[in-house]
């Protein structure tokens, strides 16, 4: 495919992408959208396209996680529409959303995609003050359908093309700015200078006063709108194009109110002196087109510009003695009055085309731009002090709409509560006068300067994410998920010291070589990954050049550019972390400092992640302690455990499970104290052994219960179990069950049919010393098989218990299970995916098979 191929392709999606973000804007009465394509590796998405707010005012934006909780990023892996009416629900809904823009705006993202298959997000952003309804359905139909007809286009057009409708982060989003009245109206006109006719648009013809519909396209009709004194200068300036051929410039007065019919009205003197009528000047531009014949000179085009409005409202803003300026989106200076200039002691050369707080030292602190966003985020006017040094107090104040910023400068006396300026300019709010009942109150700013977005974007969304990684590999699969699509990085090692070495405890990408050699390294040896750990320093190498000229010999494994953090917690070095990139990246002030702040975050969780494994694994070592290690092999009987702990702690439960051989057959046990600790464990083993006690000298079902329950009574503990105990006679092919307060066991008939045992039901261990525990005869027939389990396997929180006893069921009943290990892990499969669990989870399986039925 040549690049001009590739170029018109692209062009094509870009303009696909401008017109949706424009309808979606103006179809939910929106101020600024976005549009956001996946990226190639499908870990983030990418900022394609905007209406009304540039890139620059996103920040940290550009670049999304696809598993952050953030609102496009919800919309793209659900398929939902995320409606936020205001602060108040994002701050409910999307918490990270709105302490990185805390500012009042209401949002809505919609996902873009077609036939089950999504591309990316649309998002729109609306000022919302506490308590607005949001959008209306019509309005979220309405975007739904502008995604919608976006996601088939785009299908089309890979379909049509091959284009991967992947987002690139290296590539600038296409921006189109929001609509606001010009303050320059241009009209184009085309004049045959030998047929003495001229045709014009319909801007020419408003700017001359003309009505289209009634133009007789004369130039003589136009000559009649001018100045009596401009009309020979008007077709001088038309010989002269066409005598000589090059391009003319003419100033001319045209009269104000309705034009003259055809023919122009009278043209003698006089016109334009009475006091009724009144002139403003235009400016006209015209040459003659480039044609291969006579017909050259025989021709003018060009265009006409009124810019009365821009000149007036300049010289009007010039007159006033307070300091006017008006801002960019993106916060750039466009236009500074004289009286600014004055107040600031600066030149319009130094702020023109640039941001304030860029351009004058004393206005760097970074309050000053988040009032910038403030106002254009939420659309709402905003004000604000400033001292310019030494003693200069200055009120500003910033009056937005989607096209930009007006902002307004006075002098003022220094504020009560402030400080005396000694050292950085201070930044604090002004007294509020009262509010208008038509105009909302300007906000105020606080007297800690906020972080620039991109960086509190970034700290806030990794630190967010550490907070809920517990275990170390969970940990390394969050850095993974921030920083690379992040960054834009393809690879990422994750090194922790051991024992006076460097040991590779993740990676990811796709490059499976990538730092191999550094696994196993010691701390001495002068290589990146170990002389930024042991410095302190990051390191940020841009090219394979400036590798090999540091560290000559190195492997660069088909990476390009790399990041090295060194990982430093309660000041010991802990480990590495090693970003790489495929191509070559230049790392910006931003991204060093960002990247040198999140590595502090990534050390301490893993210091932490790395405790709680070593306290995890002594913790779990001394549950399957107290375990059986082995079930007892038994004639004509099969049996096999499973034991799952919970993932939402390191605490220990009190599950339990046994099997006893007895003299006249085998009991089953299964039993859960309540609560997960030290006491719980231990009061499961201290019961456990009392079973297998009153087990042995030969008690019934109900009496080893019974004695059960006096046993924990008598233990002090407080603490509550349930139980389920089976006695099996095979021989009698008969089984006596007793409940206290458990869930009922399975029986799975040798056809594949599941009953849920119906049982007489004792109460919980613990409760009375008292309590009696029936026991239920139940048939065994050969072939037959019991599950007990404990409540974690069944319950789901809102769902009653009984239906996931009823799931269970049918899972044991449908399940097809060459042999009771895999039917085991059958009955555990979803449980064994979840990554969460809320508590523990216990297992029993036994076959009855005799040995004279066969297989």
């Amino acid at each position: 495919m040549g690049r001009s191929t590739v170029r018109e392709e692209t062009a094509e999606r870009d303009d696909l992408l401008a017109a949706a973000v424009v309808k979606a804007v103006q179809g939910a009465g929106a101020y600024a959208g976005s549009v956001f394509l996946r990226s190639r590796d499908r870990r983030s998405l990418v900022l394609a396209a905007t209406c009304g707010v540039p890139p620059s005012l996103l920040g940290g934006w550009g670049l999304v996680p696809v598993s952050s909780p953030i609102p496009v990023a919800v919309a793209y892996g659900t398929g939902r529409t995320i409606h936020l009416a205001d602060a108040d629900e994002t701050m409910r809904r999307f918490p990270q959303l709105a302490v990185a823009l805390p500012y009042a705006f209401g949002s809505c993202s919609v996902p873009v995609g077609a036939g089950g298959e999504a591309f990316g997000a649309l998002a729109v952003v609306w000022a919302a003050p506490p308590g607005s309804d949001g959008l209306t359905r019509t309005q979220r139909r309405h975007l739904r359908a502008v995604a919608n007809r976006l996601g088939a286009s785009l299908a089309a057009l890979r379909d049509r093309t091959g284009d991967s409708l992947e987002g690139d982060a290296g590539t600038a989003p296409v921006e189109t700015p929001a609509p606001s009245a010009p303050a320059v109206r241009a009209g184009l006109f085309d004049w045959d200078l030998a047929a003495g006719t001229l045709t014009a648009d319909g801007d020419f013809c408003a700017i001359f006063g003309l009505d289209p519909e009634a133009f007789d396209a004369r130039a003589d009709t136009l000559a009649s709108r001018l100045h009596p004194g401009d009309r020979a200068a008007f077709r001088a300036a038309a010989r002269t194009a066409a005598a000589e051929g090059r391009v003319v410039s003419r100033t001319l007065r045209v009269r104000e109110g309705a034009g003259a019919g055809p023919g122009g009205g009278a043209e003698g003197g006089g016109e334009g002196h009475g006091s009724s009528e009144g002139y403003r000047t235009v400016v006209l531009w015209g040459r003659v087109p480039d044609l291969p014949d006579d017909r050259a000179r025989t021709h003018l085009v060009g265009v006409v510009v009124d810019a009365r409005a821009g000149r007036a409202a300049a010289a009007a803003v010039e007159r006033l003695r307070d300091g006017l300026f008006s801002l960019t989106p993106d916060g750039r200076v466009s236009y500074a009055n004289r009286s600014l200039e004055q107040l600031l002691d600066v030149s319009d050369e130094e702020v023109v085309g640039h941001c304030l707080w860029d351009a004058l030292p004393w206005l760097s602190d970074p309050a000053i731009e988040y009032q910038h966003r403030s106002a254009m985020v939420s659309q709402t006017p905003t004000s604000f002090l400033v001292c310019r040094p030494p003693d200069q107090w200055l009120a500003f104040s910033l009056h937005p709409d989607p096209s930009g910023v007006t902002g307004r400068v006075v002098p003022t006396g220094r504020p009560d509560a402030a400080p005396e300026p000694a050292g950085p300019p201070t930044v604090t709010a002004p007294p509020q006068p009262a509010a208008s009942p038509t105009a909302p109150a300007p906000s105020t700013t606080v007297a800690a300067a906020p972080a620039r977005l991109g960086v509190m974007y970034h700290v806030l969304q990794l630190g967010s994410a550490l907070t809920e990684a517990v275990t170390t590999h969970q940990v390394c699969e969050v850095v993974a998920e921030q920083l690379l699509p992040a960054f834009g990085g393809q690879q990422l090692a994750l090194y922790a010291v051991r024992d006076g070495t460097m040991q590779l405890i993740f990676h990811t990408g796709h490059h499976e070589g990538f730092l191999d050699w550094l696994d196993g390294m010691p701390l001495h040896a002068p290589l990146p990954g170990t002389e930024t750990l042991t410095s302190g320093v990051p390191l940020f190498i841009e090219s394979q050049q400036s590798l090999s000229q540091g560290y000559p010999g190195i492997p660069v494994g088909g990476v390009n550019s790399w990041a090295y953090l060194p990982l430093i917690a309660s000041g010991r070095p802990a480990g590495t972390c090693v970003l790489g990139f495929d191509e070559i990246h230049h790392f910006t002030a931003k991204d060093r400092s960002v990247l040198t702040a999140l590595a502090g975050l990534i050390a301490q969780a893993l210091e932490r992640a790395r405790l709680y494994d070593s306290e995890f694994a002594l913790a779990r070592g001394l549950q399957q302690a107290l375990l059986p290690h082995r079930l007892p092999a038994l004639p004509d009987l099969r049996t096999t455990a499973r034991y799952l702990p919970c993932t939402s702690g390191m605490d220990i439960g009190g599950d339990w499970y046994d099997v006893i051989p007895a003299t006249d057959g085998v009991s089953l046990v299964i039993g859960d104290v309540e609560g997960h600790s030290i006491a719980a464990a231990a009061t499961m083993a201290q019961l456990r052994s009392a079973v297998r006690a009153f087990v042995a000298v030969g008690h019934a079902p109900g009496d080893v219960l019974a004695g059960a329950n006096r046993t924990l009574i008598d233990l002090g503990t407080g603490l509550l179990a349930s139980c389920c105990y089976l006695h099996l006679d095979p021989a009698g092919h008969r089984v006596r069950a007793v409940r206290a307060g458990h869930p009922p066991p399975l029986l799975r008939h040798p056809d594949g049919h599941t009953d849920v045992l119906d049982l007489e039901t004792g109460p919980l261990l613990g409760v009375d010393h008292s309590s009696d525990y029936p026991q239920t005869p139940v048939d065994l027939p050969p072939g037959s098989a019991l599950a007990l389990y404990t409540d974690g396997l069944v319950e789901e929180r809102g769902t009653p218990i009984d239906v996931g006893i009823d799931h269970l069921r049918a899972s044991m009943a449908h399940a097809r299970a060459d042999s009771l290990d895999e039917l085991a892990d059958r009955l555990l499969h979803h449980a064994q995916r979840s990554s969460y669990r809320a508590d523990d989870i216990a297992l029993l399986l036994t076959e009855y098979r005799p040995a004279a039925t066969g297989r």
